[in-house]
């Protein structure tokens, strides 16, 4: 099988942002989608790994900021190659708070989530979680995974649902 044709599914790049209780951390993402409109719903797949998945699982809360394709890529250098168990990420990160959560400032958009329930897979958690609050942040477009890939050059991190190795 040729593992490159999951390239071809369509993906945001997000960063899923949470507060551990002392400081705030996240990772970036591109495996969240829409689950219902109607008592609006996503799921979200986060590595065992990522610290941010421990960080969700103990709160039960966590924001996702959605890219553009202005947005800076540092943003998902940082979110996707360290550790928050390791490094603040947000040190060289602009971000503003909804909802006591950290958002991305040249993000889009936003969605402040509440877990509702969680499924465990071999190496990820999904997280199926209610949308409490979000809104757009500008106009512009949003940060396709392939747009990562073909125009930004990105890498996805080894804990990354979709890390094909090179």
């Amino acid at each position: 099988m040729n593992n490159n044709v999951f390239r071809n599914l369509s993906y945001g790049v997000y960063i899923v942002s949470c507060y551990d209780g002392e400081k705030y951390t996240g990772c970036t993402a591109n495996s969240i989608m829409q689950v219902t409109s109607s008592n609006p719903t996503i799921a979200v797949s986060i590595n065992h790994d990522n610290y941010t998945n421990e960080c969700i699982k103990k709160t039960g809360k966590f924001a996702v900021s959605i890219l553009s394709e202005k947005s800076n890529p540092l943003s998902i250098g940082t979110f996707g190659f360290r550790s928050g168990k390791d490094i603040f990420k947000f040190s060289n990160i602009p971000f503003v708070m909804y909802d006591d959560l950290p958002v991305i400032k040249d993000s889009c958009a936003y969605l402040i989530c509440e877990v509702i329930d969680k499924i465990e897979a071999s190496t990820h958690t999904l997280f199926l979680a209610k949308i409490t609050n979000g809104d757009i942040l500008n106009t512009e477009n949003p940060m396709t995974y392939s747009y990562y890939h073909n125009v930004i050059k990105g890498k996805s991190p080894k804990t990354a649902p979709t890390y094909i190795p090179e």
